[in-house]
């Protein structure tokens, strides 16, 4: 928070993707201190440190998920650690310091914020649910998901993208929000989400309904299970371009205003 407070500036990873010192004291920081409790577990973090050992226990680890927004002065941001063993998620902590919000889940043992139990919303349809997406920094040109967002605006009560898929996540969760999706997320963003999802009632899969997994899932389904195989038949309609609404013409929008 002293870094978010001095707007202390960011680099660029790629033609859009930022990286702030934040960042990367954040995950030294991180790294440090699980290495000094479990030497034997592997890491993997966003800014690019690696422990490779062969453990059956891996850390997956954001150190600061929504560094856009983060740098741009938007209060939309989290620290995200999930830990995996044999690839399945076992526990996951998010941290949303602007907020002093701490969400925290154990396979099997349910999901909290700040130590209170939660749990997913109660909407049954997905024109009783608003949703949450995001867009990706780079290769936005090649991405559909303008489809998506439009095609489910018109179905629910509405689409937010706020720019932090761990924090979408624990959002759906603690039942803010009563699904999420997004395209090609890395496992350092979903771990901690995706386990805080389940243990509070959601379902999370891919886009098809098939299983979701930390090892190659880059498609991210979350709800709060109620109306899910209706979102999923509505994408597949979306996949195979059935009934989608023409996306309005700003030309002929501004014939009607002038």
């Amino acid at each position: 928070m002293d870094y978010f407070r001095q707007r202390i500036g960011f680099e660029l990873k790629g033609a859009a993707d930022l990286v702030t010192a934040a960042d990367r004291g954040s995950e030294a920081l991180i790294a440090r201190r699980i290495h000094e409790n479990w030497p034997e577990h592997d890491l993997l973090a966003e800014e690019g440190t690696r422990r490779e050992t062969g453990s059956a226990y891996r850390w997956h680890v954001d150190p600061l998920d929504g560094t856009t927004n983060f740098a741009h002065g938007y209060p939309v941001f989290c620290v995200s650690l999930g830990l995996a063993h044999r690839d399945e998620l076992i526990a996951g902590v998010l941290y949303d310091p602007s907020r002093d919000e701490l969400f925290a889940a154990e396979k099997g043992s349910g999901a909290t914020l700040n130590g209170n139990r939660i749990q997913v919303s109660k909407a049954k349809k997905l024109a009783q649910a608003l949703l949450a997406t995001g867009f990706p920094s780079k290769k936005r040109n090649e991405n559909p998901n303008i489809y998506f967002y439009h095609q489910l605006t018109l179905r629910s009560h509405g689409c937010r993208r706020a720019g932090s898929a761990a924090l979408d996540l624990a959002y759906v969760a603690c039942g803010r929000y009563d699904a999420f999706w997004e395209f090609n997320l890395n496992p350092w963003d979903t771990a901690a989400g995706v386990l805080l999802v389940q243990e509070a009632g959601g379902r999370v899969t891919r886009f098809d309904g098939s299983p979701w997994r930390i090892t190659d899932s880059r498609e991210t389904l979350a709800t709060n299970a109620l109306f899910h195989d209706e979102l999923l038949a509505e994408f597949k309609a979306i996949f195979q371009g059935r009934g989608l609404e023409p996306l309005p013409s700003p030309l002929e929008y501004a014939k009607k205003t002038e």
